[in-house]
């Protein structure tokens, strides 16, 4: 199922949703100029649990650079499908969860859930060695609150019925639910593979799980 848009009209302009995307997608573009150097860079700022958990001898400001790739990897993309997915998820469920958070309450909880992800993705695949980048754990927070913000927002989605694709309105209950269990399906059928068919369902997981869990820290009161 693919979402064209939601009918659920926001207050106020999206700021800091814009903002995301035009950053992740100036990022991107950055990426792909880097030319036979991206893979170093992708080595060095990507999230590999299998660094992170390398034991350390102590020292603080090591300890303390191997969290960066959790904040940076959520900036990197693998191509362009994926930053576009992400993008266009965000665009459509973003500006809702933005409108009931406020601009700086929706950065720090895009962070949170987006670090979240990773470190759940970790702790579920702490061998692994491939890099996790993109911003897939963010994303799957903002659906997380926004399943308990808006279950009965309708989704306009583009569903695959037979060998037709059709045009259907579809609640948010169902869709995010429906995109959750897929996750949780795909991570449990890859868990302990050495790739996990090359996306980090558990960052979807983990992500989806911590936004709702935080949702009702970041609320503001209606007026």
């Amino acid at each position: 199922m693919i979402p064209l848009r939601d009918e659920n009209p926001s207050r106020r302009v999206p700021v800091m949703t814009v903002l995301m995307i035009m950053i992740n997608g100036y990022i991107f573009i950055r990426q792909v100029m880097l030319g036979n150097a991206l893979p170093a860079f992708i080595a060095d700022y990507a999230f590999t649990p299998a660094v992170y958990f390398q034991p350390e001898s102590g020292n603080l400001l090591h300890l303390l650079a191997k969290q960066i790739p959790l904040v940076t990897a959520l900036f990197l993309h693998g191509s362009l499908f994926h930053v576009l997915s992400n993008m266009w998820y965000l665009w459509i469920f973003g500006d809702n969860v933005e409108d009931r958070f406020g601009p700086f309450g929706f950065l720090v909880f895009y962070l949170l859930c987006g670090i979240s992800g990773n470190l759940f993705h970790a702790v579920m695949n702490a061998r692994s060695a491939v890099p996790a980048l993109g911003a897939s754990g963010c994303i799957s927070g903002i659906l997380g609150a926004y399943f308990l913000l808006f279950p009965r927002a309708r989704i306009v989605t583009l569903v695959p019925l037979l060998f037709v694709w059709t045009v259907a309105e579809i609640s948010a209950f169902f869709f995010l639910g429906f995109w959750f269990v897929l996750q949780f399906l795909n991570g449990f059928f890859h868990l302990g593979s050495k790739t996990g068919a090359g996306v980090a369902w558990w960052a979807h997981i983990g992500g989806f799980l911590a936004g709702a869990v935080m949702m009702p820290f970041f609320v503001r009161r209606r007026r």
